[in-house]
């Protein structure tokens, strides 16, 4: 996982010259096929390990039921927002894509805030795509139908 592009693979270390110095890179390649990204060996920090199925329990709890107190000013929550979903951390995301989806019920979201709804779904989906476990399913269709209901 390469926050906050989503689940991709390592097919391997190149070398590149940059600034007559050589440095060794991660190849991190995604589902798509067309993307691929360069991630410094000395930054594999930035790297972490997808979702597996003991995650998955975990993830449609705070799906389904998960809660963040974003703030109601919308540049301070806007902000929050962008920052969780930077972080890549799907356990967060999955909170947050609870919370927006609550919001959206509840009153509707504004344009920015779906925006930051679907994608956040869309990691969520990203992050479960090649696991098959109990649950799955079922977040498999809660994005669906919010992707859908969104589309209406």
């Amino acid at each position: 996982m390469l926050p906050p592009y989503g689940v991709g693979v390592v097919s391997g270390i190149s070398t590149k010259c940059v600034a007559n110095a050589t440095c060794s890179y991660y190849q991190v390649e995604f589902p798509n096929g067309t993307s691929k990204a360069y991630v410094p060996v000395e930054s594999a920090a930035n790297l972490r390990p997808a979702l597996n199925e003991q995650d998955v329990p975990e993830i449609l709890n705070r799906l389904t039921q998960g809660r963040y107190a974003l703030p109601r000013q919308w540049s301070a929550r806007h902000r929050k927002v962008t920052d969780i979903l930077a972080t890549g951390n799907p356990f967060e995301i999955a909170t947050l894509a609870a919370e927006l989806r609550r919001w959206n019920v509840e009153r509707g979201l504004p344009d920015l805030d779906r925006q930051a709804f679907r994608k956040a779904l869309k990691l969520i989906g990203q992050e479960i795509s090649e696991l098959a476990t109990d649950g799955v399913e079922t977040i498999r269709d809660i994005i669906q139908e919010e992707l859908q209901n969104d589309a209406n």
